[in-house]
């Protein structure tokens, strides 16, 4: 076991504890803390060692300096306490880091593919970025509808269990340069581009590139906030389509850089 300065941190956090007999002497030093023993058998029973093996986490912890035998009980040394407290409160703190990223949702709101009648068991999944809900219990998540409802309706389901799988969408940058934005050509290939792609986000980024885009489609485009908006599609699995003037693709690229960006495709219109 590799030596340590007296009272240094031996678990950081939670990863920290992977270190072999991490766990152990942790628990060790605050029996010795709170209880001070006179023998170690009571410590041993306790966290399922032999007395041997507590004799070792001992001797280890009275090395560093952070146990000791006084008046005839294990006792930790005031380096010992201070690493214990401060173990300990790193832990919880890494503990309530990772619970705070942990959403536990025991209940949602689905939109009904088709009737559903109450208490009845529904199977959910994501479409068109959408939360759904079907009868039956086929699909990776399922729940409890708490109410009946018609299809096209939203339905509360609680009793959730598995879960609905998430793939990224992606976003594709078309790029078309400024000669080409009169041309009937060009309306035509982005025509076809669209329909190729299916449903998804469609945006436009300047007065250009959106005055071509309208001509091509009769579906809502968006003009504002479009990197937010491709994000936040992505994150719910819809795929978006986003036309650029080649001359302002760096310009529009650039907020989309930093961490957790969606996958992204560029491609020239011409």
């Amino acid at each position: 076991m590799p030596s340590e300065r007296p009272g240094s941190a031996l678990t950081p956090d939670l990863a920290g504890l992977r270190r072999r007999g991490a766990i152990t002497e942790l628990l060790f030093l605050y029996e010795c803390t709170t209880e001070e023993p006179t023998q170690l058998r009571p410590i041993a029973e306790r966290l399922d060692l032999t007395v041997q093996a507590a004799s070792h986490v001992f001797r280890q912890l009275a090395a560093r300096g952070l146990a000791e035998v006084r008046d005839g009980r294990y006792r930790p040394t005031t380096a010992g306490v201070a690493w214990l407290h401060a173990a300990l409160g790193l832990v919880r703190d890494d503990v309530g880091d990772r619970l705070e990223r942990l959403h536990i949702i025991r209940s949602t709101r689905a939109l009904a593919l088709a009737p559903i009648a109450a208490g009845s068991e529904v199977a959910l999944e994501l479409r068109d970025g959408l939360l759904t809900a079907r009868p039956g219990r086929a699909g990776a998540s399922r729940g409890r509808a708490r109410h009946a409802a018609r299809a096209g309706e939203i339905v509360e389901v609680d009793g959730l269990e598995g879960i609905v799988s998430i793939s990224r969408g992606r976003v594709t940058v078309l790029t078309v340069p400024l000669r080409l934005v009169g041309d009937a050509r060009a309306v035509a290939r982005l025509r076809a581009a669209i329909r190729t792609r299916g449903p998804g986000l469609l945006a436009a980024h300047g007065l250009d590139a959106f005055h071509l885009l309208q001509r091509a489609t009769t579906r809502p485009i968006v003009r504002f906030g479009i990197a937010p908006a491709c994000r936040e599609a992505s994150h719910v699995g819809v795929d978006s389509l986003v036309l650029v003037l080649e001359e302002e693709l760096p310009r529009f690229l650039g907020p989309f850089e930093g961490s957790d960006p969606p996958p992204l495709t560029v491609r020239s219109l011409s």
